[in-house]
């Protein structure tokens, strides 16, 4: 059984309401099992949980694009409800921008070109109207999706992954923008600084019992008090084991002396039975992937990659900028530069080699991490995808690092595009593992990606020895990686005619 209702409530009461709510995914991955939780009017929550576990479908059901397989989700009356999604769907990258926030209206709003304007100055981006949306950078892509969602002016605001892609001041925009924000809200995020500067509670989605927590407090109390909690369960658990432990050993001993005894034991044995049903299921904590390793599948020795000038975008405009980079084996590069100056675009440029002003050494085996995943193919299955970035099948060796990303049988045959975004992120890691690369090309690598894998992923790009090419905007997770040289796009002079 499956049912919307309307829910009434007034300023400051429940919105939203699901009650002993349980969804799958396809038949075969329960996401939801009896989950219950309210949502007041003009709170500001955190929805939590392991890559994975259906934060994105909980947002599907509050929209109504999915329908619960049981439970009723109460939604209060003419509540108006709008999304801003991690990634712009591949088919909408080639509207333009006026054609893309059409898009956000069920009717047509025929004063768009003024509205449009109106929430870019809200999200602090420049566009031309006409500009295809593919033409952006992934940081004003980000952008746009934000503005889509509030140019609706909705009464539930959802946000999953605001920040991946935002630079630092696209991010210090958001969080002034939903602190003074109003109505209600709802994000997704791993970005624990950003969401403690408004988090007012958290719902915590559990992927091992598929149940939903609800808490009071800003983000870090949250995280705090779930730590002491687990911290607490913990140790009633090891009090109980100990008696559990004594009164079987006692329990044994009685047994052996016969007669009157044998009571004593089994009074004994009960008192165990008791500390046994007195213990409390721990909060399993998320689990983090293993420790890995990028090899590279030869060393290549002397000069990798080599780049004199790039190509940049300024007022709308490519500028060739001169630049000096000579990338050996185990020297480590940071590229930086604002949202929209064409970060992402050089990458590319580089992983395929068609940037004019740099050049790959011959037979350098080149891997290359891109923020929206296009490198993988959606329609395969991740094994063919894992089997795929191998010189040669190695069955044993592949599912062993697939489990490290917590890669499991039930997703090996799963499509890649069936995949949440965390999971194409880790799908994206264990190929660079498969791949060994001479030459790793990431473009930001912490988007979508649990905060507690960021640490195992900055320690294994510390370690790797080829020649490395990293844009983050992430300072926490830079500042665990080795960097041997940085390059600031934005402060590259022209490139002096003649000169290349």
């Amino acid at each position: 059984m499956h049912l919307f209702v309307l829910y009434m409530s007034e300023r400051g009461e429940v919105i939203v309401r699901f009650d002993t709510v349980s969804f799958e995914h396809g038949s075969t991955k329960p996401i939801l099992d009896e989950v219950g939780f309210t949502v007041r009017r003009g709170s500001k929550i955190t929805l939590m949980g392991q890559n994975g576990a259906g934060k994105s479908t909980l947002f599907s059901l509050i929209t109504r694009a999915s329908e619960p397989e049981d439970g009723v989700i109460q939604i209060a009356p003419n509540l108006s409800v709008a999304i801003a999604r991690q990634v712009i769907p591949r088919e909408q990258l080639e509207l333009s921008v006026r054609e893309f926030f059409e898009r956000s209206f069920k009717e047509k709003v025929y004063d768009i070109d003024p509205r449009i304007d109106d929430i870019l100055e809200v999200v602090n981006l420049h566009a031309d109207k006409e500009k295809r949306v593919k033409e952006f950078s992934g940081g004003q892509q980000a952008r746009l999706l934000l503005a889509s969602a509030l140019i609706q002016k909705p009464d539930l605001l959802l946000l999953d992954e605001p920040t991946n892609n935002l630079d630092k001041e696209g991010i210090a925009h958001l969080e002034k923008f939903l602190i003074d924000y109003k109505k209600t809200v709802i994000v997704i995020s791993h970005d624990a600084d950003f969401l403690n500067a408004f988090t007012q509670g958290v719902l915590y989605l559990d992927i091992f019992t598929r149940k939903v927590e609800q808490y009071v407090g800003n983000y870090k109390d949250v995280v705090r008090d779930i730590t002491a909690r687990v911290e607490k369960e913990r140790r009633k658990n090891a009090q109980a084991e100990k008696i559990i432990k004594e009164k079987k050993d006692k329990a044994n001993f009685f047994a052996n002396k016969g007669g009157n005894m044998r009571m004593v034991a089994k009074r004994m044995r009960e008192s165990a039975a008791e500390a046994e049903e007195s213990k409390v299921d721990v909060r399993r904590e998320d689990k983090t992937i293993r420790p890995f390793t990028i090899d590279m599948r030869e060393r290549p020795i002397g000069e990798i990659l080599h780049i004199n000038s790039v190509l940049v975008m300024k007022d709308n405009k490519p500028q060739e900028r001169a630049a000096e980079v000579s990338l050996m084996k185990n020297r480590h590069l940071l590229l930086t530069g604002p949202n929209g100056i064409g970060k992402s675009t050089l990458l590319e440029r580089l992983a395929n080699n068609t940037e004019e002003g740099a050049i790959i050494a011959s037979g350098v085996n080149v891997g290359y991490y891109r923020q929206d995943f296009s490198t993988l193919n959606f329609d395969e299955t991740v094994y063919k995808t894992l089997e795929s970035a191998m010189p040669k099948p190695d069955e044993h060796y592949m599912r062993s690092v697939a489990a490290g990303f917590l890669i499991t049988a039930d997703i090996m045959y799963s499509k890649v595009g069936d995949l949440s975004e965390g999971q194409k992120g880790l799908v994206a890691f264990a190929q660079l593992v498969l791949l060994k690369p001479n030459l790793l090309i990431l473009d930001e690598p912490t988007n979508h990606i649990n905060f507690r894998h960021l640490p195992i992923i900055a320690e294994a790009l510390d370690e790797y020895e080829g020649a490395m090419i990293l844009v983050s905007h992430v300072p926490e997770f830079v500042n665990q990686i080795r960097i041997d040289e940085t390059l600031d796009l934005e402060t590259l002079k022209p490139l002096k005619k003649g000169k290349k």
